[in-house]
């Protein structure tokens, strides 16, 4: 699939249009994903907007910077009139009523929505096997997972399906499936987009952000999605932070200690060669120390869960959603939501009610939170002398469907993704090589983190190293 500037280029020279880019994806869906099972949904009307957009073209004129570009959404997104299930049988019959705001926008801009993508329910998974409506699997290796919990959205993507899609992070889930599929993703500082319309996991940890073949195009469509809503609090003014401009050269840092266990030999190797790339360009990387970011994942599947628990309770088989029927109202409450959620839902609604209850609140949350804090000002001390950070993105390149059981397991393939969430830094992940595993060669990302507000840092430096090998 081309990238969103390769489609405009050829929309406006007139030797493509919207019409035909929407055949061809929709030809892809077809062919591809009843093997793949990235689309939950497909929208016909994408046919009639791909019309419009053809003959707005045609015509001439100022034209919408995202006019006739096919887009996929992660199923937690609300866009009005289409079922929006958060792959879960809690919501299996849920239509939106209403626009999200990034909906709002990326339709302002001309683009069109293809369809709705499968995930881990309610977000919460890291490989897209915890869907209601089956596992999606990774187009470059059937056998393995694409990621997760926005593993469907990396997979359209990935599939040649559509060039872009939006996915949803509160712990590295557009960053990991990327990683994991060969694609750019992005998670903005938090609060530069906003979270209106999102089916909410971890409010003080989601932001929605594109998955892509190119930086360029995660820049458009993040500064198209970016910017105050009067409907999210959390937003953010662009003067919020400090200006974090975009340099020449830059001096990276590197938590040699961080990536001491847990991480492949060969994904080590690959992280270790892009680092010599980037001094062969005339950067500067240095070993930086950052304690408190070990300690990220426990600090995070506590605050997580305590957020899930509290936006998860308004589930309970009488105002909206799945409703058992009950001898009585504690028996609805008890098998709609038994009925409803699986089983990796009910685990982290469990934790999350005990380091919410009395006797526990302040010995486990308010730690957790503490911590956060900390980890907030260990940032702010290493960002006066590095102006990026870099980690591997993931621990391992995409494993076997199936083969992560243990929850624990699972939950370590965030190492590195969760301090950022738990932070609110923004964050880049691009293609850094590849390795491999029984003949296949599968791809590691490289995670570039910036300080708060520092997104057009990532988007200039990125396209540096990126996009210009394209």
């Amino acid at each position: 699939m081309k990238t969103i500037s390769e489609l405009k280029a050829a929309f406006l020279s007139g030797s493509y249009t919207p019409v035909q880019a929407v055949e061809e994806s929709l030809a892809v869906i077809a062919n591809q994903n009843g093997t793949i099972n990235a689309f939950l949904a497909v929208y016909e009307d994408a046919k009639d907007a791909a019309a419009e957009a053809t003959k707005k073209y045609a015509d001439g004129g100022e034209l919408p910077p995202l006019l006739g570009i096919p887009f996929a959404i992660k199923n937690n997104i609300l866009i009005k009139g289409k079922r929006a299930t958060a792959s879960s049988k809690m919501l299996e019959n849920y239509t939106a009523t209403y626009d999200a705001t990034i909906i709002t926008r990326l339709r302002d801009a001309g683009a069109i929505f293809i369809g709705s993508t499968n995930m881990d329910e309610f977000a919460m998974g890291g490989s897209t096997e915890n869907s209601a409506f089956g596992v999606t699997k990774n187009p470059l290796d059937i056998t393995r997972v694409p990621g997760g919990s926005s593993g469907g959205s990396a997979a359209a993507v990935a599939m040649g399906a559509v060039p872009v899609a939006i996915g949803t992070d509160t712990g590295g889930s557009i960053r990991q499936p990327a990683s994991y599929c060969g694609l750019v993703g992005y998670k903005p500082t938090y609060g530069a987009v906003s979270r209106y319309g999102l089916i909410a996991m971890g409010s003080s940890l989601d932001q929605a952000g594109p998955m892509t073949n190119s930086v360029a195009d995660a820049e458009l469509v993040y500064t198209i999605m970016a910017g105050v809503d009067v409907h999210d609090a959390t937003t953010i003014r662009p003067d919020t932070y400090p200006a974090v401009l975009p340099k020449e050269t830059y001096t990276f840092g590197v938590p040699r200690d961080f990536m001491k266990s847990g991480v492949d030999a060969d994904v080590l190797d690959t992280f270790e060669a892009h680092l010599r790339d980037l001094e062969a360009a005339g950067h500067t990387v240095v070993d930086i120390e950052l304690p408190l970011f070990e300690k990220g994942l426990a600090a995070y599947y506590i605050v997580m869960p305590a957020e899930v628990s509290s936006n998860l309770a308004r589930f309970d088989g009488i105002r909206y959603g799945y409703s058992a029927e009950g001898k009585n109202l504690l028996e609805v409450y008890e098998q709609s939501r038994a009925q409803g959620f699986g089983a990796e839902v009910k685990r982290r609604i469990l934790l999350g009610t005990h380091v919410l209850s009395s006797g526990y609140y302040d010995a486990y949350y308010g730690k957790a939170e503490l911590a956060r804090k900390k980890m907030r000002e260990e940032l702010d001390e290493v960002f006066k002398t590095v102006d990026i950070i870099l980690t591997p993105t993931a621990p391992t390149p995409a494993f076997k469907i199936g083969e992560q059981e243990d929850p624990l397991s699972m939950y370590s393939q965030d190492i590195f993704t969760v301090p950022v969430n738990l932070t609110g830094v923004p964050a880049l992940t691009i293609p850094a090589g590849y390795v491999e595993r029984e003949g296949v060669s599968l791809p590691v990302g490289v995670q570039y983190i910036a300080p708060l507000g520092g997104d057009a840092r990532l988007f200039h430096i990125g396209k540096k190293i990126y996009d210009e090998r394209l």
